[in-house]
């Protein structure tokens, strides 16, 4: 190398170490402005949870009044206090859990039984039936309203835990979410199971379900949410008050306390608390599955 072309080189340097750093800065700038943004659009999002449970905080205040009230002045546990002394709270918890406890259960092995064939298994009209399943998400659940309390009655499952939750055991979006996932097992897995003399079942239930914990971890937080929050079908099936579950069971507060609003939003928080904690404590598993599902 002559000393000519050492000299552009050393000049040549600093540009590049300038045009480095401007980069570096240029993509801190853009991450620092979508951060913000995403912040924004969270708190925005969380609005009315904040909201409430603000409201909560503020014990024999009149919210709609004028200017409303949106931050509490200090913070007050007496609607929590009050409410949970007015409703029996653990029995309705109870009930809650029982019907949470059965629709996560009923839809986790329903949906992996019928996905599981629809994923590896050959047979004619396997596409056809498939089809006809995913077409059936554009119906409105809503529509099924009488013939689910029909079937119900029908089967003497009125005023039961079982009938609350029965309707809703499994739904097409489990099965194809399991029906995604299960395509993406090797078939090694359940070759080798066969080469043991494994019936299916003991493949499905041994090998193949522990592979796919991620998509069952979706379907359970899901499903949890769904009859946790349950509100109007328990109204429905269910005639004793006593086996409402909390969404339902706040209807009383509604209904005979609606001046205070401070007793229904504390009702309200006591309620959703729990799915909140769940979800904090799966969240990674429900982006693992879901992401499985799209990638499928």
């Amino acid at each position: 190398m002559n000393l000519k072309d050492d000299k552009m080189l050393r000049s040549s340097l600093p540009k590049k170490e300038s045009s480095r750093i401007m980069r570096s800065l240029a993509r801190m700038l853009r991450m620092t402005v979508i951060y913000v943004l995403l912040v924004l659009l969270a708190l925005f999002l969380m609005g009315p949870f904040l909201w409430l449970l603000s409201v909560s905080l503020m014990p024999g205040r009149n919210i709609f009044s004028t200017p409303p009230a949106i931050f509490p002045t200090f913070i007050d546990f007496d609607n929590y206090v009050q409410v949970w002394q007015f409703m029996n709270f653990p029995k309705y918890m109870l009930n809650t859990v029982i019907i949470t406890v059965l629709g996560v259960v009923l839809n986790v092995v329903l949906a992996s039984l019928t996905g599981y064939p629809l994923a590896v298994f050959r047979f004619k009209g396997k596409n056809l039936v498939f089809t006809l399943l995913i077409a059936t998400m554009i119906i409105p659940s809503y529509t099924a309203f009488i013939v689910h309390y029909l079937t119900i009655q029908g089967l003497h499952l009125g005023n039961t835990y079982l009938g609350v939750v029965l309707p809703g055991a499994v739904s097409v979006f489990n099965i194809f979410l399991m029906r995604q996932t299960f395509i993406h097992i090797p078939t090694d897995v359940r070759d080798s199971g066969k080469m043991d003399g494994a019936s299916e079942f003991r493949i499905w239930w041994q090998l193949v379900l522990p592979l796919v914990k991620p998509a069952l971890a979706v379907i359970s937080l899901l499903e949890a949410m769904s009859f946790w929050n349950s509100f109007l079908w328990p109204i429905v099936i269910l005639n004793d008050t006593e086996l409402y579950p909390l969404a339902a069971a706040l209807t009383y507060l509604n209904g005979q306390f609606a001046y205070n609003f401070g007793w229904i939003a504390a009702g309200t928080m006591i309620s959703v608390l729990p799915i909140i904690i769940l979800f904090l404590f799966t969240q990674r598993y429900y982006m693992e599955g879901l992401a499985g599902a799209v990638k499928g």
